[in-house]
């Protein structure tokens, strides 16, 4: 990863829908460079691919929890892969601390995190979880500032 690499990350940050002709012109390159780098990119699995940012509260998922699980240790990546797959899940971690597992999840109401809930306890392995409701999203954004080394 060059300067210029970060540079392109940091634009399709901002919009992953910019052309890499408008790339190119921004940054002062010809367009194949900028169309190589993207694709090495990709191949690298820097850059896995390209998402819309939804507010989920206006599509009908107006509620986000954030699920700690205590897992029997020869489960928890059995287990993580289990809670990757649900449609409901936007997040899993493998973490230290007094869970082993955090998932984030997005639920319709109340009734459907509930059953969700019911379902990770379910899963063989599970030992316990802890359940906490967002009241309110302050930050949510799939977006990470990137420096260029000349910034750091």
């Amino acid at each position: 990863m060059d300067e210029l690499d970060m540079r392109i990350l940091r634009l399709l940050q901002k919009n992953a829908r910019m052309s890499y002709r408008e790339m190119a012109k921004e940054l002062k390159v010809a367009v194949g460079t900028v169309y190589n780098r993207v694709k090495k990119m990709e191949e690298e699995g820097i850059i896995r691919g390209f998402c819309v940012n939804i507010d989920y509260e206006k599509v009908g998922f107006g509620l986000t929890a954030v699920v700690g699980i205590k897992a029997k240790g020869r489960e928890i990546v059995r287990i993580e892969r289990k809670l990757a797959e649900h449609p409901r899940v936007t997040q899993v971690y493998d973490v230290t601390g007094e869970y082993d597992i955090i998932a984030v999840a997005k639920f319709r109401d109340r009734e459907d995190m509930n059953r969700f809930v019911k379902w990770v306890l379910s899963l063989d392995g599970v030992e316990k979880t802890n359940t906490s409701v967002v009241m309110d999203s302050v930050k949510e954004e799939p977006v990470l500032e990137i420096e260029t080394n000349a910034e750091r």
